[in-house]
């Protein structure tokens, strides 16, 4: 069987780089390759792709592919896959020459977690890098499951108030 390819992913606020820093530090995981989030990355060094999100996401494809082509076969845990731009381009997918099956195939395992911004504006907490609106956050979870949503071991772990409860719902569906 090939090494484990996971994918952590959903809309903003869902958790996905405290549970990603948690996995991190935790000795069960010891043996993967940790690969943080491309576009806070992106946007930090050059605020500007706010305002060219083609060019944005056609460059976190690219960087994504190569880090994960450059592991060859040892097991990784990614902050986001590279389907994750296309839910917000999803016409680049035909210009990248790829398809979602051929993308569903880079990994083993893809979780999306739910995001707070569906439990209410006290729970959602915006900052420099996360700007958007609840509406457009909820519409944003719905195009990743849309995209996420058939790889065959997808898994949607809801939202939750209490972010350690949430993370041993992960762990536990991690427990390979």
């Amino acid at each position: 069987m090939k090494n484990h390819a996971i994918v952590l992913t959903g809309a903003p606020a869902s958790g996905k780089t405290a549970c990603f820093e948690a996995l991190r530090i935790d000795p069960q995981f010891s043996g993967f390759v940790f690969f943080d989030e491309l576009a806070r990355q992106l946007l930090q060094e050059n605020p500007k792709y706010r305002f060219h999100t083609d060019d944005f996401h056609r460059e976190i494809y690219k960087l994504q592919i190569k880090r994960e082509d450059e592991i060859k076969e040892k097991p990784f845990i990614t902050d986001r896959g590279t389907l994750d731009g296309f839910t917000f381009c999803p016409e680049l997918i035909s210009e990248m020459d790829t398809t979602i099956e051929r993308e569903y195939q880079r990994y083993t395992t893809v979780i999306q977690l739910g995001s707070t911004a569906i439990l209410g504006e006290e729970y959602y907490r915006k900052d420099v890098i996360r700007t958007e609106p609840i509406e457009r956050v909820l519409e944003l979870e719905k195009a990743t499951t849309k995209i996420w949503g058939k790889h065959p071991n997808f898994v949607l772990l809801p939202a939750e108030a209490d972010f350690e409860k949430k993370l041993l719902k992960l762990k536990k569906i991690m427990n390979f």
